[in-house]
């Protein structure tokens, strides 16, 4: 099973300011946490994102067209400041792995948000997903 730890956007992380000396504790927290879970082979990748204003967005209209809207976008509380992504054996062993996950910013309300990826199992026959003939 593979799950996106997302953490959610700041107005700090969207201003992408280079983070000033009081961040280095953090990112050594960091770093030691995704070191450790790539030593117990869990870690299948992680990074920060950079601010929404770097980015865009593709609309799909229902008649098949595409409208590209630039960031930055306004509802920071909607974006992502960065991801790790984990494969463990169970929903409980990625709470455990979520629940060790250090505080992203410092002296701020913050949060993550831990989603499960699709699996190919969950589209074949049988599967969570799977398309049934009616």
């Amino acid at each position: 099973m593979r799950f996106m730890i997302q953490v959610r956007a700041r107005a700090t992380s969207e201003r992408g300011d280079p983070p000033g000396p009081e961040y280095a504790k953090l990112f050594e927290e960091m770093g030691a946490f995704h070191e450790e879970m790539a030593r117990a082979g869990v870690l299948l990748d992680g990074a920060g994102l950079r601010p929404s204003r770097d980015g865009w967005r593709q609309h799909y209209g229902k008649d098949g067209s595409r409208t590209i809207i630039d960031g930055p976008f306004a509802e920071t509380k909607e974006l992502i400041a960065g991801y790790t992504l984990i494969q463990v054996r169970s929903e409980e062993e990625a709470r455990a792995w979520a629940s060790r996950f250090p505080q992203p910013f410092l002296s701020e309300d913050c949060e993550i948000e831990v989603r499960r990826l699709y699996e190919d199992a969950d589209f074949a026959p049988g599967g969570d997903m799977a398309i049934r003939a009616e």
